[in-house]
């Protein structure tokens, strides 16, 4: 495994949570802790803008939110512009949300997923790259260029 540098952040410690960032550990992935993780009081909103605001930055090259059902900190790690993050159920998804999608965060529901079943996500998600597929590689374009172009303007309700 490449070493790496992955923004981790949760809006409540758990076993879940304290297995999968040791794991991660393990395999040399120097983590950037966030929201509860980081010891600070923080709900999921919170920590999901902590992860994808490090990942914009270019602060990590990866991000790993943590949520109950994983909806809502998808919805808003995906607000921030150059987040992808996917909510990845199982490790097909996981593959499929790096290989197809060039998502940059992963998304672990902590009611749905096991620790072993988070480990094989996990494992899955590090070992995928964004694929350079022709056809891929212009999904992958056309979402940036969505972003983009949606990126500076002002929100439906004017706010």
């Amino acid at each position: 495994m490449v070493a790496m540098k992955m923004a981790v952040g949760s809006d409540s410690v758990s076993n879940l949570t304290q297995e999968i960032t040791a794991y991660l550990e393990e395999k040399g992935v120097e983590l950037t802790r966030c929201g509860s993780l980081a010891g600070e009081q923080a709900d999921y909103v919170d920590a999901a803008r902590g992860v994808a605001e490090a990942v914009r930055a270019g602060e990590c090259e990866q991000g790993l939110i943590f949520c109950n059902t994983g909806t809502g900190v998808t919805i808003v790690a995906n607000k921030v512009p150059g987040v992808r993050a996917a909510l990845c159920p199982d490790s097909f998804s996981a593959s499929i949300a790096r290989l197809a999608n060039n998502a940059n965060v992963i998304v672990l529901g902590m009611r749905l997923t096991g620790e072993m079943h988070a480990k094989e996500i996990v494992d899955t998600w590090l070992e995928t790259a964004p694929s350079t597929e022709r056809r891929r590689v212009n999904f992958h374009r056309k979402t940036e260029e969505l972003d983009r172009r949606y990126r500076n303007t002002a929100s439906p309700a004017g706010d």
